[in-house]
């Protein structure tokens, strides 16, 4: 049966003779060809990869299918040379491996299912380290190298700065580049970043805490020195923002060229599930990132040196460099493999020519311009790239509607453990690893749900869509359970007088008569709960005279508190280091309806990301996300955090002092947190629900008789090619 001719050059498939599948029957006992292998005029030849036909060996990801053909003895090849060439219609060898090593054994890793395995570890430790181990140890890093808030939020910023500095510039060449070669190059930079950010441990002296026995008791000494000079350690600042610089530019090509890498070499209807496993890595990493991190605070700074103070003590600073380092190393090893993959995968270009377009039809025509095969591969195509993009509008609503998805997860990842710990009264290092707790089965389940939901039901490009609009109404709806929120536990002079009455006009009120005598510094705040179940601003608030460790839990117990009242004896109390524990009621239902939240929020994640590279051309893909990055960086994921952290410091009741300047919040209004969180909450949810409506009233599909092979993604691209390619019968088991 021939084939009739084929002249498209698109992607460089092209056929320049008849094809004939007419082949006889293989003989007992002879190895089969590979599947899709050609018999034309001159014989057999082995599988189409990339344009044109080769004499190789079968690849990996045609090991496991029938023959259509084998050859006559007539028309047997000669044996194979050592080493396995895969070459491409540009020339390029599609084996596994670096420069002229391309071990066979390797070859078991060259398959879609290899290449999903190392970006997974990829984007884990990208996620474990920024958005992880950097939320959790900022404080330490506060605390070591004496830097101020605004310092802090500059490291943290320098990821986002870096990114959408490099996005336009890696997306655009890197799209139509050698796509592996930038993931692992990127890789390594962020390995090098992570290494850089723990430079500075090593490179100062050592960290010096004063020991506090009997600073911040009542009667010792309460003096401390104040510097109003800035210290030499806060230039340590900048070392902090280029190792950040340098996450951010290593993470770049991970997701937008890891992304289409995974797309173009998987079959249309598997692509969501890949990147959803893909995303739900990039997701465990951060919750992994809150839970070793936090594990990691728990141990001093200076490790094999005794020191008589707790993790609970605001003295103390946690090994904070570990998690880098490990991380660090980790990124330099996983890079080697990725700069190791082809540009395309052996057998991935059946997957290209299978293909039918839904990008959005624009109503000049000009969406055309990008299936030339020439468009985009010189810097002068740029600005008619962007232009294409700007006239998608479904492609635009679609960036806006996951700026505000952006604007919500970079708030709630930022402050999160800051809500958790101040509703429900834990230490920071504890609120850390309850919040990874909450992340891993709501973030990580929503987003590889969201990608299997769309593989299931086989959804087109508005489909997808209106899912997830469907779950931004469900999160939007499920934001009101801020409306409640766990009262403060009661603390003398700033939630309550002394003796229990209301504070007059709700000003704080420090000073009493039982604590007249004391001298008690507001510098000195470490909270203790009395036996009284009031927690007090320090030892010496509460009228403590002196101290011991409690042997079983390690944690200090003060005596002969004159501010705290025994419930049946007379006399002074006692009071033990920490907060009060809180036993809030709607502490379950609180935690349930975050859960949906999380897990609403990150269902729509992945459906959206495959609806944007369907609704743009093939060739646009990368830069359209490296675009669509950008958008949601400038418009979310930076103005974000100040915007959540800006509402939140409303809410504040007790700030810190120093040399006459104000620091850090020490406690928050539980219900004014809840109130401020619900209103951001609801701004953003809404405009994200009306954007995902009008991106799917704007939808323009193309017409059904669109020809396959143009240029896009469909889920089932099989049932729109049996009309026109009935000679592949073998397709349903690839």
């Amino acid at each position: 049966m021939a084939m009739p001719q084929n002249s498209t050059r698109e992607n460089g498939f092209c056929f320049t003779q008849p094809l004939d599948f007419s082949c006889p029957s293989p003989r007992p006992g002879e190895a089969g060809r590979p599947l899709g292998a050609v018999c034309g005029r001159d014989g057999c030849s082995s599988p189409l990869r990339n344009g044109i036909t080769s004499s190789g060996a079968p690849s990996p990801s045609d090991s496991c299918a029938q023959p259509l053909c084998t050859p006559t003895p007539a028309e047997e090849e000669t044996p194979l040379q050592d080493g396995i060439k895969y070459v491409s219609a540009e020339g390029e060898e599609l084996a596994c491996g670096w420069g002229g090593f391309t071990p066979g054994c390797l070859q078991l890793c060259n398959t879609s299912k290899g290449v999903l395995f190392f970006l997974c570890v990829a984007s884990f430790l990208q996620g474990m380290t920024v958005n992880g181990f950097i939320n959790t140890v900022i404080t330490s890093i506060e605390r070591r190298f004496d830097l101020r808030s605004y310092q802090s939020g500059l490291i943290a910023s320098s990821y986002d700065i870096a990114a959408c500095v490099c996005l336009t510039f890696v997306s655009y060449f890197g799209g139509n580049g050698h796509k592996p070669r930038w993931l692992g190059w990127g890789v390594l930079v962020m390995g090098l970043g992570s290494l850089l950010f723990a430079l500075p441990h090593f490179t100062t002296g050592r960290y010096e805490a004063r020991s506090t026995a009997q600073v911040g008791v009542c009667g010792g000494n309460q003096s401390l020195p104040c510097s109003q000079a800035a210290s030499s350690l806060s230039g340590y600042r900048f070392v902090f923002m280029l190792g950040q610089f340098l996450h951010g530019m290593g993470a770049t090509p991970l997701y937008t060229l890891g992304v289409t890498y995974l797309d173009e070499n998987v079959k249309t209807n598997y692509s969501p599930v890949y990147i959803a496993v893909f995303y739900t890595a990039a997701i465990l990493g951060p919750a992994a990132g809150y839970l070793v991190g936090g594990m990691f605070l728990n141990i001093y700074t200076e490790i094999g040196r005794e020191i008589d103070i707790a993790p609970e003590n605001t003295l103390w600073v946690g090994a904070w460099w570990i998690g880098f380092l490990g991380a660090g190393a980790a990124s330099l090893l996983i890079s080697i493999p990725i700069l190791g993959y082809p540009r395309r995968l052996p057998g991935s270009q059946r997957y290209i020519v299978m293909r039918v377009s839904e990008a959005h039809q624009l109503k000049d025509g000009s969406h055309k311009k990008a299936s030339d095969p020439d468009f985009g591969k010189t810097v002068k195509d740029l600005p008619r790239s962007v232009l294409l993009l700007l006239k998608n509008p479904t492609f635009i609503f679609l960036c806006l509607a996951g700026a505000t998805e952006a604007t919500l997860i970079a708030g709630m990842s930022t402050f999160g453990p800051k809500f958790l710990e101040s509703q429900f009264s834990l230490s920071a290092s504890e609120a850390a690893t309850f919040f990874g707790y909450l992340v891993v089965p709501a973030g990580g389940g929503g987003t590889f749900l969201g990608g299997f939901l769309v593989n299931k039901f086989k959804l087109r490009c508005s489909g997808i869509i209106k899912l997830c609009l469907l779950c931004t109404v469900s999160s939007l709806l499920a934001i009101f359970i801020f409306f409640i929120h766990c009262p403060n536990m009661p603390m003398a002079g700033v939630t309550q007088m002394y003796d229990g009455s209301a504070l007059p006009g709700g000003h704080l009120n420090l000073t009493a008569a039982c604590n007249a005598q004391c001298g008690c510094l507001q510098e000195t705040y470490s909270p203790v709960c009395g036996t009284d179940d009031i927690m007090y601003y320090s030892p010496c608030h509460a009228g403590c005279r002196r101290v011991s460790v409690n042997l079983r839990n390690g944690k200090k117990v003060y005596y002969e508190c004159s501010c705290v009242n025994k419930a049946l004896l007379p006399g002074p109390g006692t009071a033990e280091a920490g907060k009060c524990t809180s036993s809030c009621a709607k502490k379950p239902l609180l935690l349930c309806f975050m859960f949906v939240v999380i897990l609403f929020t990150f269902l729509s994640s992945i459906p959206a990301l495959t609806a944007t590279l369907r609704c743009v051309s093939d060739r646009q893909r990368s830069f359209a996300l490296g675009i669509q990055w950008i958008v949601v960086r400038t418009l979310g994921g930076i103005p974000g955090p100040i915007a959540f952290g800006s509402m939140i410091d409303k809410s504040c009741l007790l700030w810190q002092e120093q040399c006459g300047e104000q620091g850090s919040c020490y406690v928050y209004q539980n219900s004014a947190m809840s109130r401020y969180t619900l209103v951001a909450g609801l701004v953003y949810k809404v405009l994200g629900t009306t954007f995902f409506v009008v991106a799917c009233l704007l939808y323009k599909p193309p017409p059904p008789e669109s020809a396959p092979g143009s240029s896009d993604a469909s889920e089932n691209g099989t049932s729109d090619l049996q009309e026109h390619k009935p000679s592949l019968p073998a397709e349903e088991d690839l």
